[in-house]
């Protein structure tokens, strides 16, 4: 049977139905609609639980095929092929592949829920991970307590459900629990992730106590700069109080056993706005070097398209981000006033092409490296946005490939080590843009382009990209 025709005759079918239901009378409409997305909805499940099987099943063919090589490599690159398959990044591939391999092997019961179509795939991810810490005998009691019976977690919210998992498992193992905890308090940390219009998401894991203390502060400093006559909405003044406290000025700030931490932190708000607190000590200049990359005709602020284009700001770990041209040019105009600044020129070919960028050495020289990092913005593996971490030789220079800027691509730590598993193949197909198609193990092909530079002013001889390294003062 051919798959790929059966499943295109699903989705006919599927939208068909989809269809029919904006041709229902106006009175029986509404119920349509409703029964169709409750049955779409269980056959979401069941394709979830398809692809779990389909996983486990890729994962067995490509370990028995590598039999012959060590065990410590035999895994390597399954789950970006997964990824791949599943149009998302390396990191969710591995994470529905470990999935996949718990349902299939210990999960029988949240498995069976799946294929019935009531149970989805994030309730399943909640208790594979809430009992991941248990003996295989304690987690298979839980999984037949919670999801042999679709009407014992009916109705449900997720809160709920992820709570009684944790119960259970506590339950089952205090030991294991209390041991768990710790390992999490271990793995405290902060991230940070680009956001829309210019922002970033700052988010920190934290111990229970710790978060709640923090956000309880700081809702406690906007409710008093509220009362003081503080304009701005209570999420503003508990951004900017976390801001304020981090950074705020100690030798010049409140002196807490003045007052609460509460209200010294309001204080140290009031920085953002001194017309609320004109005498809040000011934050210091902290010194964090990002890079911009932007078009001399952004940079000049030409007339015309040219003159608007956008500018690329990244700094260490973060993969960069569009900022509207006047900002841009803002950012960099008061950094070179402090003298904070710097601008290098990153390519002068007339055609647009970089110059000078080749190397006899096998490993990628400095400004080489900048250039694969800055023309690639992020990860090239197709559906991965991780920074760039690694340069890549698209041909290895074992073959034979030469390090040279056709020849390179960023790659974060996880898909350089996925490309060098057996089976995976890549090729250059194309230089303007940059083209690199990589064929996994089961001979699928998936191609990347990389977004490519500002275009520079289209009636200069010389053609000029600008990095613009500057120090953000907060």
């Amino acid at each position: 049977m051919d798959s790929t025709t059966s499943l295109q005759g699903l989705r006919e079918q599927v939208l068909s139905r989809a269809r029919a239901v904006g041709d229902t009378d106006l009175v029986d409409r509404d119920v349509a609609a409703v029964e169709l997305l409750s049955e779409l909805e269980s056959l979401k499940n069941t394709i979830a639980a398809a692809q779990a099987s389909l996983a486990v099943t890729l994962k067995e063919s490509r370990i028995a095929g590598r039999a012959h090589q060590p065990a410590a490599t035999r895994e390597r690159g399954i789950g970006a092929e997964v990824a791949l398959a599943r149009r998302e990044s390396p990191h969710r591939g591995g994470i529905h592949l470990g999935l996949a391999v718990v349902l299939c092997a210990e999960l029988p019961h949240t498995l069976a829920a799946m294929e019935a179509g009531w149970c989805s795939e994030w309730r399943a991810v909640q208790v594979a991970q809430g009992t991941a810490c248990l003996s295989l005998a304690d987690r298979t009691s839980i999984d037949t307590e919670l999801m042999a019976d679709p009407a014992t977690t009916q109705g449900w919210g997720d809160r709920r459900f992820r709570a009684e998992v944790d119960r259970l498992a506590y339950a089952a193992d205090p030991v294991a629990a209390v041991e768990r905890r710790a390992k999490a308090v271990a793995e405290r940390h902060t991230s940070l992730r680009p956001a829309p219009d210019g922002m970033t998401r700052f988010s920190a894991v934290l111990p229970l106590e710790q978060g709640v203390a923090v956000h309880a502060t700081l809702g406690r400093a906007a409710d008093t700069a509220r009362v003081a006559g503080d304009e701005r909405a209570r999420g503003q003044v508990m951004a900017d109080a976390l801001v304020a406290a981090v950074l705020g000025n100690r030798e010049g700030a409140t002196d807490q056993r003045a007052g609460s931490v509460a209200e010294s932190v309001a204080a140290r708000a009031g920085t953002w706005n001194t017309t609320v607190a004109p005498t809040a000590p000011r934050a210091p200049v902290v010194p964090v070097a990002v890079q911009v990359t932007l078009s001399d005709a952004t940079l000049l602020n030409l007339p015309g398209e040219a003159g608007d284009e956008p500018g690329w700001v990244a700094a260490p770990g973060v993969a960069p981000v569009p900022l509207p041209a006047e900002d841009v040019r803002d950012l960099v105009a008061c950094a070179s006033k402090a003298g904070l600044a710097s601008l290098r020129r990153l390519y002068t070919d007339p055609g647009g092409q970089l110059v000078t960028m080749e190397s006899r050495s096998r490993t990628f020289p400095a400004g080489l490296a900048q250039f694969l990092a800055v023309r690639d913005r992020s990860c090239r593996t197709p559906y991965c946005d991780a920074p760039v971490r690694h340069r890549d030789h698209v041909t290895p220079w074992a073959d034979g490939g030469a390090t040279t800027a056709e020849n390179g691509q960023g790659l974060c730590e996880a898909c350089n080590q996925a490309k060098e598993a057996t089976g995976w193949i890549a090729q250059v197909t194309d230089t303007d843009p940059h083209e690199v198609e990589t064929t996994s193990p089961s001979g699928h092909r998936h191609r990347s382009r990389a977004p490519g530079l500002p275009p520079p002013r289209a009636h200069l001889n010389r053609l000029e990209i600008y990095l613009a390294d500057i120090v953000l003062a907060a």
